[in-house]
């Protein structure tokens, strides 16, 4: 069991019973979170929600400034029920954000049936890999200043694509993102395991993220791939 847990609530039996809540907290504030985002999702399309048309650089930068605001906002509230609310406004923003990918994919034939496939997707990434992360014996912890910078490089070409429209780099960078995301939930839900998190507000906001960015990202894939018109 790890020392840090140990340190903070004594003996194994305690901090069992930590890791259990802290787990079973964060996979139901998970599951939770997943309503404010179809919600913002389904009224996006519905009023054909477009973040910034004009001028896709802005959107971005308003976007990372709206989305640092709330992780600021949820960081100084972790703490008391305010962190909640906060963070499922924050996932009805994602939702919203999500809805003109959602809204292009329903414009195929078959784009119900993307949806699902990513869904499913997603599910199974994130089944396996908090699996195991909870019954390996390997420490993941490592990987995370690689996945940061690896994040950071699929971060600056998206950027770097707003201008250059390169639809091989677009393909190049979602593949990458679903590996990278994948290997987060590892270290994101092994930090809950060793005792890196105990906060179950903010490690369903990181888990969050990484599933977020699975499927967004996979149904963008399914949709070049797979989408049917009529």
């Amino acid at each position: 069991m790890d020392q840090r847990l140990q340190q903070a609530y004594g003996t194994s039996s305690d901090v069992l019973v930590v890791r259990n809540r802290v787990l079973r907290n964060t996979y139901w504030l998970l599951a939770i979170s997943m309503i404010p985002t179809i919600l913002g999702a389904w009224l996006g399309v519905q009023f054909k929600f477009n973040f910034f048309p004009a001028s896709p650089f802005i959107g971005f930068v308003a976007f990372l400034a709206i989305a640092f605001g709330f992780f600021y906002a949820i960081e100084k509230t972790k703490n008391s029920g305010l962190g909640v609310a906060i963070l499922l406004g924050f996932t009805f923003f994602m939702g919203l954000m999500l809805s003109r990918l959602v809204g292009q994919i329903l414009g195929f034939s078959n784009g119900v049936s993307l949806i699902m496939t990513a869904f499913g997707g997603t599910a199974a990434i994130l089944g396996t890999m908090a699996t195991i992360a909870t019954v390996s014996k390997r420490d993941f912890s490592g990987l995370g200043k690689w996945l940061f910078a690896g994040m950071l490089v699929v971060l600056v070409a998206g950027v770097a694509n707003i201008w250059l429209h390169l639809p091989a780099l677009y393909l190049a960078m979602s593949v990458i993102a679903i590996g990278i995301f994948s290997a987060y939930i590892l270290f994101d839900v092994q930090q809950i395991i060793n005792g890196g998190e105990t906060n179950y507000i903010t490690a369903t906001l990181n888990i969050y993220l990484d599933i977020y960015n699975i499927f967004s990202n996979l149904l963008a894939l399914l949709g070049i791939f797979g989408g049917q018109r009529d």
